[in-house]
């Protein structure tokens, strides 16, 4: 496999959807959401003045999670703590997922909706190096953007926390796990998904509805992880994230075998 042209199918795509500015803005404005308002929303709130103990209620099954340096801070400052932490933690693999269905919803969609497949599929790339560039165009662009939001997540909830906490303490271990291990599993769960949907249906939207299903599986985790049912644990997140990387293998080995440029010219 030519990786110089494998490279060159990536670069091709990302300029492609630089020009879609609705994606654009989808993926801007939920870092933003996620990023930067979220933890200023939930840090305006009132919980650090509140009592000074009490019942938590579906958050004391996380309490157990808190660094043993804040398992004596006020209620309303453990409510700040595990909602940052630890209960809208999994929201952020929302980013690369989207991220990745974007760029892989455009991927052979987006080539028929612009009237330019014909044109990239009788390109000396071979079936292997089409596929591969599609997949590598979102991965890379999706793990990025995980990792960037993660670090400015970070920042913004350490200044608004440290004054109610007394100190630096995000990232978790566990919260870096999320990111540094689970995050680029998601993305490229993502990106194998979106591209293989591309490959079966004819509009942009079509493909981008069909994978934005995956993102009930990141609700699913937030929802298990505030009742208690499923708690983030490093454990749970390393198992968590070996799954991912063992489907991601899976759809990535299917969607090369069963890539075939005459299929995709017969159904322009």
């Amino acid at each position: 496999m030519n990786w110089r042209t494998v490279r060159a199918i990536a670069t091709k795509d990302l300029l492609e959807v630089r020009k879609n500015r609705i994606a654009i803005w989808s993926i801007l404005g939920l870092s933003f959401f996620l990023s930067i308002g979220m933890p200023l929303l939930i840090g305006l709130l009132p919980f650090g003045s509140g009592p000074s103990s009490g019942d938590l209620g579906p958050f004391e099954a996380l309490m157990h999670l808190l660094p043993s340096g804040l398992q004596g801070l006020p209620l309303g400052s453990r409510m700040v703590v595990l909602m940052l932490g630890y209960f809208l933690a999994p929201l952020f693999l929302i980013i690369p997922l989207m991220v990745a269905a974007i760029v892989g919803a455009e991927s052979f969609v987006g080539e028929k909706e612009r009237h330019t497949l014909e044109g990239l599929l009788y390109t000396p790339a071979t079936d292997l190096e089409l596929y591969a560039g599609k997949v590598l165009a979102g991965a890379v662009p999706a793990v990025i953007a995980a990792f960037l939001n993660f670090a400015i997540y970070a920042v913004v909830v350490d200044l608004i926390t440290a004054p109610i906490v007394g100190s630096v303490w995000f990232p978790t271990i566990s919260a870096l796990a999320l990111a540094v291990w689970v995050g680029p599993a998601v993305a490229l769960l993502g990106v194998s998904a979106s591209v293989l949907v591309s490959t079966r249906v004819e509009t942009f939207l079509e493909a981008n509805q069909l994978t934005g299903l995956l993102s009930l599986v990141i609700v699913a985790l937030m929802v298990g992880q505030g009742s208690g049912l499923l708690l983030l644990s490093l454990p749970v997140l390393l198992f968590f994230g070996l799954v991912l990387y063992g489907v991601d293998v899976v759809l990535i080995r299917l969607g090369a075998a069963i890539f075939s440029r005459d299929r995709l010219m017969a159904r322009a």
